[in-house]
């Protein structure tokens, strides 16, 4: 269908480490639990209330799955692009349909960006944890590795 969009943005964590499983195909398949949060002040108490919502990522790129199993942890900040999908499957046990709704990373219109910081540990993260936490907002470079790539 012309005019139409399927794409979802994500800034979280994640809950548990992730889940790397073969598929029949021989090609493998990650699987994460993302949790976003939103805070607020109630205003009739004046107390700080949080709601956490939890989204399950499937990641089908190969190369990307290669990268989670190396370097994604839990608790580690990610930004994720991808589309969502729901798919269904019946329950063995009771006949019923199931359906689960997921966050789909496939093909080229799919991303991941690890967003902690170098000192936490992990190589290839791009943005400062405690800096922001949108990706592009600031870049965590070292100033020596510039002047290596300068051609003048």
């Amino acid at each position: 269908m012309a005019g139409s969009l399927n794409k979802v943005q994500l800034i979280g964590r994640l809950g548990a480490d992730p889940e790397i499983k073969q598929m029949v195909n021989g090609k493998s398949v990650a699987r994460l639990s993302v949790a976003t949060s939103q805070s607020w002040k109630d205003k009739s108490s004046g107390e700080r209330k949080e709601k956490t919502e939890w989204h399950r990522v499937v990641i089908f790129n190969e190369g990307l799955v290669n990268v989670v199993q190396q370097y994604v942890k839990k608790g580690a900040n990610v930004y994720i692009e991808g589309q969502l999908s729901t798919r269904k499957w019946k329950d063995e046990s009771t006949g019923q349909d199931k359906y689960s709704t997921e966050i789909v990373l496939q093909g080229y219109n799919s991303s991941l960006t690890m967003l902690d910081s170098r000192n936490n540990g992990n190589n290839s993260n791009l943005v400062s944890e405690n800096k922001s936490s949108l990706p592009n907002d600031n870049l965590n470079q070292d100033s020596t590795d510039l002047d290596d790539e300068i051609p003048f």
